[in-house]
């Protein structure tokens, strides 16, 4: 091998990609991430919880305010009024909420290259793609 020419190796990345399986929105997100071969780990949130520690390094590796990861949509958001709740929560109240009560977190979540998305914006991921 000649000096001065370095060969790299092309490192291919596992994206952690956190769901609910039976979401809609997160079928047409992990039909995306096969479509564009993009090697991926799958956990669905509802069987397998995240931890408040596991929310808050998405949330702090997200740069997104800790709102976007409420569910707006969700039963138990409406229901329970957590629109009324949230502005009286510490952050840490918030994440614990969110813990508890996994069908509060918006889905799905994407972690990959130091990047974490919230929700499923198809250019939003193509770019990190």
């Amino acid at each position: 091998m000649d000096e001065g020419f370095y060969y790299f190796k092309e490192v291919h990345m596992t994206a952690n990609f956190i769901c609910y399986k039976k979401c809609t929105t997160c079928k047409k997100a992990e039909k995306f991430l096969r479509e564009n071969d993009i090697s991926y780990t799958a956990r669905d949130y509802t069987e397998d919880p995240l931890s408040a520690a596991e929310i808050t390094e998405l949330w702090k590796a997200s740069s997104l305010p800790l709102s976007r990861f409420f569910n707006t949509s969700g039963q138990i958001y409406r229901q329970e009024k957590i629109k009324d709740l949230l502005p009286s929560l510490s952050e840490e109240e918030q994440i614990n909420l969110l813990a508890k009560h996994p069908k509060l977190i918006k889905r799905p979540i994407i972690q990959m290259k130091n990047t974490v998305l919230v929700g499923f914006k198809e250019t939003e991921w193509k770019e990190l793609a």
